[in-house]
């Protein structure tokens, strides 16, 4: 079973400062400590939820669309100088897509928000508790 020690191999974790990594992994190890106890159909629908967990990419990816249509839109209808809002936007997007770091990553993280690989560190812990 891949452990919260073995997924620090990431981008986003290795940009995430340590101490916000550990809040995440407490609260992970909590929630499988939490449904270690609990019934199959409790355990299913912690599953469920997870399965609907948005991680840390497509929020990046959502807040980044937003902001750049926002700035066309603005740009289109007010001002001009709007366009840059799009530009600033997809280059922090880029950004991300090559370091795995951009500026609203701190503040998703502080959020709790998780990358794939932990939310499913999560799942698989669950699904083993299931198949006992």
């Amino acid at each position: 079973m891949e452990t919260l020690q073995t997924i620090g191999n990431d981008r986003v974790r290795n940009a995430t400062p340590d101490g916000l990594n550990e809040k995440i992994d407490q609260r992970t190890q909590a929630n499988i400590h939490h449904y270690a106890r609990a019934d199959a159909a409790s355990i299913k629908a912690r599953i469920d939820q997870l399965d609907k967990e948005w991680d840390i990419e497509r929020t990046l990816e959502l807040n980044a669309s937003l902001v750049a249509l926002g700035g066309v839109i603005l740009g289109a209808t007010v001002n001009k100088k709007w366009l840059i809002l799009p530009a600033i936007v997809t280059t922090f997007l880029a950004q991300h897509a090559i370091q795995g770091w951009c500026p609203p990553l701190p503040l998703f993280r502080k959020l709790g928000i998780r990358t794939q690989k932990e939310i499913e560190t999560e799942r698989h812990a669950l699904l083993q508790r299931l198949n006992q």
